[in-house]
Order: C-alpha cells, then sequence, then structure tokens
C-alpha cells in the first residue's frame, strides 16, 4: 500500500457548506467506499489549506479516485501528493546502483580559458 497526502481547499460552495454543516468534510470522507482505501487522519490546519487528509491505497488511480470523490463530495479542491517514507527512499538510493560515487555522466572537458571568445 501507499501513502498520499490530500490537501484540501474549499470551493465557495463548500465553504457554505461548512458554515451550515461542520461535520461535512468528515462525513464525505466516510462515505466514500473503494476497496482497499483508508483514511488514516483527517486534519483541520491553518494556513494555505483548509484541511489534510492522509490515505493508503493501492495505486495512485486509486488515489486519485479518492481524490476525485471527496473534492464532488465535500466541496473541496484536492491536491493529491504520493508520500514515500524516508526509510524506504533511504533503501531504494543505497542500493547497488552508487550514485554518489559518479553523480553526474562524463561529458566533454571545457576549455574556460577562452572566456566565451
Amino acid at each position: 500500500m501507499a501513502n498520499y497526502i490530500l490537501l484540501l481547499t474549499f470551493t465557495p460552495e463548500g465553504r457554505e457548506r461548512m458554515v451550515q454543516d461542520p461535520d461535512c468534510v468528515q462525513r464525505a470522507v466516510e462515505m466514500i467506499s473503494i476497496p482497499d482505501t483508508e483514511t488514516l487522519g483527517l486534519y483541520a490546519v491553518l494556513g494555505e489549506y483548509d484541511f489534510v487528509n492522509i490515505l493508503t491505497a493501492p495505486n495512485n488511480e486509486t488515489a486519485a479516485r479518492f481524490s476525485m470523490e471527496l473534492g464532488v463530495l465535500a466541496g473541496v479542491h484536492v491536491t493529491t501528493m504520493a508520500a514515500i517514507p524516508v526509510a524506504r527512499l533511504e533503501d531504494s538510493l543505497n542500493q547497488e546502483h552508487t550514485w554518489r560515487e559518479h553523480p553526474w555522466p562524463e561529458g566533454p572537458e571545457i576549455d574556460d580559458s577562452t572566456n566565451g571568445h
């Protein structure tokens, strides 16, 4: 399963809905029934976004479906980001490809002595 961070901002209609029904976002998350998905947390936040939802899903397509359904049901714009645990990323970087030893491909030597002339 993969982890996803969903950043939610209200549409004008969603903001009106929230004023009338403060539980609308939580209910929308609970209403979405997509196999193999689970919301790990829903947080109201300060700043550019109104809510953050943390989701597990088997793949990007399933996460995208969840995001679209949430946007429609809750009246929010959703920015969805795949989240890779740092330990898994480090393991990937430390595998047999020693990119740190040769970070840049070999290229032609550049003669700086002419200074562009």
